[in-house]
């Protein structure tokens, strides 16, 4: 790959896209005086004929004036800061863009503005736009590739030519701090960042920095593509295709901080993977007649279990087949339970719910009562009798309440054994993370049907 030009490699990277299913432009053609403007100023980073479309084919239900005050809310700028801006409007892209609505009989009230249909990928429209010039006061820079999904720049891609010394990953994660401090706006919407010399290829988030940013090693979960090979194609496919962007958008970013600045955060390729086949496990053994064993994820030291579980919270709590699950994170540590505790308080807005963890054996049976919803955390000691009890009781016979357990857990003898767990399992499905490699995996705890990622 070394004798191509960063302008082959841009040619290279817009037929996978094209491939993908997305309409390839250039930043000319759509700029005023082009041939097909889409833009009144070259300030403009939202596509608005397009956006405007998209927010009147996803909203049939609302007025003309509601999607209107859609469309205004997205165009203004609430805040200077990029990172509270980029926070505010991923939620308006996951969720909907708040409106009001005068119903029928005159009264008011809210809803929402779809702006994208992540159940349906054909139904939006993607488009990638090469050398894409935006101008603020005096200054303006030209990205390589901006990717829009329904006219907003969720995606830039920033290519290096590997035949120059000094064109490197380094100094094209250095363009996009140039671009941020220079055309701000153009980040508004970002949801991935991409850098490639055609050879290698990593991925990253608006605040990640460039250790942050890292490979995306398959395109569908099942094959991995080796290091320096076909890295470039593998994000493109793996990340851009419409419905794995979609899905990463939707279920994989959340917002949290960092030394008191806000950071977000963007799924690696083995926990988008790993999460979506757990839930597919986890809809499965909870199902009328299901064994209710989802499984194990096996992972190494330091690969990042505690966001994928995260992820898969929010995934399975929202998930139409679960019926509003009960989520149980299972720990036999404080310390773990209040690590874990403080990962899933900071992702509210992911989970859609205020994790709630439990003080003692009392309090965790009255959480348990409850008849639909809730993350709970809790550790294996609070699953004991009480008093005079030989036996704990049962803690409720729904079938939608999920236990999350790390292995050793899942593998101790007294756990597999007590009367706890067989009052207590009747209802529940036991996925399992490991947080270091085993060389056996537990027989009798776990299901014979592993999920193995590897990192």
């Amino acid at each position: 790959m070394s004798f191509l030009s960063e302008n082959e490699i841009e040619d290279w990277a817009c037929e996978i896209l094209r491939e993908c299913g997305y309409t390839v432009t250039t930043g000319p053609e759509i700029s005023p005086g082009g041939l097909h403007p889409e833009r009144a100023s070259l300030s403009d980073v939202i596509l608005t004929a397009r956006l405007r479309a998209a927010i009147d084919r996803l909203n049939t239900h609302l007025s003309q004036a509601a999607r209107d005050e859609a469309l205004l809310a997205l165009r203004r700028e609430d805040t200077p800061d990029v990172v509270d801006e980029n926070r505010r409007l991923h939620g308006y892209l996951v969720d909907g863009v708040p409106v009001d609505v005068v119903r029928e009989d005159g009264t008011q009230s809210g809803d929402r503005a779809r702006l994208v249909d992540f159940d349906h990928p054909a139904r939006n429209d993607f488009l990638a736009v090469r050398q894409f010039v935006v101008e603020k006061d005096e200054a303006n820079r030209r990205p390589d590739l901006v990717l829009f999904v329904n006219g907003l720049p969720l995606g830039v891609i920033e290519l290096k030519s590997p035949s120059s010394e000094t064109a490197t990953l380094d100094s094209a994660w250095n363009q996009f701090q140039t671009y941020c401090a220079f055309i701000p706006s153009l980040f508004r919407f970002n949801e991935v960042l991409v850098i490639s010399d055609g050879t290698e290829a990593r991925v990253g988030s608006l605040t990640a920095d460039r250790e942050r940013f890292m490979p995306w090693r398959t395109v569908d979960g099942e094959d991995l593509v080796a290091k320096n090979h076909q890295e470039m194609e593998t994000v493109l496919r793996g990340v851009f295709t419409p419905r794995w962007l979609l899905a990463l958008v939707r279920d994989f970013v959340l917002f949290t901080e960092k030394d008191g600045s806000p950071i977000k955060i963007l799924a690696a390729y083995h926990q988008f993977h790993a999460c979506r086949k757990a839930v597919a496990q986890t809809v499965r053994a909870t199902a009328q007649g299901g064994d209710r064993k989802a499984g194990v994820i096996w992972h190494t030291q330091g690969s990042g279990k505690s966001l994928l579980m995260t992820f898969y919270a929010g995934v399975i709590a929202r998930h139409p087949e679960m019926e509003n699950p009960t989520i149980v994170v299972l720990t036999d540590r404080n310390d773990l339970d209040d690590q874990l505790f403080a990962t899933f308080s900071g992702a509210q807005a992911l989970l859609r719910q205020t994790p709630e963890q439990a003080d003692s054996r009392d309090d965790l049976r009255k959480l348990l009562r409850r008849a639909s919803g809730g993350v709970i955390f809790t550790t294996l000691q609070k699953f004991q009798p009480e008093g005079d009890e030989e036996t704990v009781p049962l803690l409720t016979d729904r079938r939608n309440i999920v236990v999350m357990a790390m292995r050793r857990i899942a593998a101790s003898t007294g756990w597999k054994r007590s009367s706890t767990r067989r009052r207590a399992r009747s209802p529940t499905v036991l996925p399992s993370t490991c947080g270091t490699p085993c060389p056996t995996p537990p027989s009798s705890a776990l299901p014979e049907r592993r999920s193995r990622q590897p990192m």
